[in-house]
Formats: structure tokens, C-alpha cells, sequence
């Protein structure tokens, strides 16, 4: 099976526990304000084998310490949730970890791709972009109702978990919705790390070269201080 491939990274340190060979896959339903990779949302380009990147993967094994592995990303990685889990079948066939990183917008329940996805995937890094659902249609243009709903479902499952949140000053953040994020995690019984990103702009020059209007341009990465006072909502012990 042949995936639409936008990138990979062979020695990534912040997408999944210990070093990390991340395929970024094309196609993104989801218009995020602050998205840095906005060359992503088209699905086509090139297209791969997943038997050919598990090979490629396979020449960097030696630098996976610490339970390093293959990182799927996007653009949204779901949307090509069948080719994602034949990767990851011959991945855990290779004795590689496997983490999905995603924003779920097209999970449903009831669709048994999804559930075949997550049987061979040992990790799930779940962005959570706003937990407020009018503030997260604002600034995705789609609802986060499946999304929490997916978040329920792999703590029902047992599937381990990370939740990672982008802070955007003036966007993205409030103390109510850092609140409202740590009380959903504290619900799961899966969720092994929560993450507070902060925002920057490098992606603004891609929006150009796209033609597109960058929506944020008068925002500034947010200060020590603010991800100080976020960090300290989300990760307050109960």
C-alpha cells in the first residue's frame, strides 16, 4: 500500500519518546489558525511504500535508546488510516514503537479503520487545540466533539496517551479552557504526559509562498512567564 507522503525526519526529539523517524503525511481537513505546516493540507505529492519507509526507518534503529521509534504525523495522519496501520504493522513486525500523532478530527466511532489503526499503535500523541467547542470552530473550522470523544475512547481502551496544547496569546489558552483540558485528562486513565507547546510564527512564510493570509500576524510567541502560569494550571496535581 502507497501513502501520500509529505516528509520525513529521521532524528526527531519531541514527537514521541526518545529519538524518532517521523513521516509526515499530506492532507489536513483542519484550517488552524497558527498551523506551521500549511503545505500539508492538500493530500497528494509524493506517494511511498510502507514496506520502503519501515526499511528506511530500520537504518536508524541503532539511535532509538530510551524506546525511540516511527512517529506518524501530518497534515492529519488519520485521514490515510489505512495506510498508517500497515506501516505500523510491519513496524511492530520489525520490533519498532509506534506513535500516532494526530488531532483526530475524523475519528468516528463507528468506523472500524480507525479502531484497526489504533490496534497496532502503542502511542497516541492527541493535540488538543481548544476545549471550548465555539473557540475550537473558530480557530479550526470543525467541531472538537469527536475529538474529546476519541480522547474517551483510548482511555477506554487502554491505549497510552499524550495530550499536547499550543498556547497562543489571545487565541488559545484562557485559564478556564488550561483548566477545563487538565480536569478532561484527569478523567483518562491512560494519559501519561500533558504538553504545553508555545506558539511561534515560522510557518508564516509558507502561508505566503501559498498565497494564503496568515491570520496571526500581529501575535507574539508568548513570554516565560505566560507558559510559566500555563504550566501551572495543567499540571497542578489533583
Amino acid at each position: 500500500m502507497k501513502g501520500y507522503v509529505h516528509s520525513i525526519e529521521t532524528f526527531g526529539l519531541v514527537d514521541g519518546p526518545g529519538v524518532r523517524f517521523i513521516t509526515f503525511l499530506a492532507g489536513c481537513a483542519m484550517r488552524c489558525k497558527y498551523c506551521h505546516n500549511p503545505d500539508t493540507w492538500t493530500m497528494g505529492g509524493e506517494q511511498q511504500e510502507a514496506s520502503e519507509l519501515v526499511k528506511k526507518a530500520l537504518r536508524y534503529k541503532t539511535y532509538w535508546k530510551n524506546g525511540g521509534g516511527i512517529t506518524v504525523s501530518g497534515g492529519e495522519p488519520m485521514l490515510q488510516a489505512e495506510f498508517v496501520t500497515e506501516l505500523f504493522t510491519l513496524a511492530r513486525q520489525a520490533g519498532i514503537h509506534t506513535t500516532l500523532d494526530t488531532s483526530a478530527q475524523p475519528w468516528n466511532k463507528d468506523d472500524e479503520k480507525f479502531k484497526k489503526m489504533l490496534d497496532v499503535t502503542d502511542l497516541v500523541m492527541l493535540d488538543i487545540k481548544e476545549f471550548d467547542e465555539d473557540a475550537h470552530t473558530e480557530l479550526t473550522g470543525h467541531t472538537n466533539k469527536n475529538i474529546i470523544e476519541f480522547a474517551h475512547y483510548l482511555s477506554d481502551i487502554g491505549k497510552p496517551m499524550w495530550i499536547r496544547h499550543v498556547l497562543v496569546p489571545g487565541v488559545t489558552g484562557s485559564d478556564d479552557s488550561l483548566a477545563k483540558i487538565k480536569e478532561l485528562a484527569d478523567s483518562l486513565k491512560t494519559v501519561e504526559k500533558i504538553e504545553i507547546l508555545p506558539y511561534h510564527s515560522f510557518g508564516k512564510p509558507k502561508w505566503e509562498k501559498l498565497g494564503i493570509d496568515y491570520p496571526l500576524k500581529e501575535v507574539k510567541p508568548p513570554s516565560d512567564e505566560m507558559m510559566e502560569h500555563a504550566k501551572s494550571i495543567l499540571y497542578l496535581s489533583e
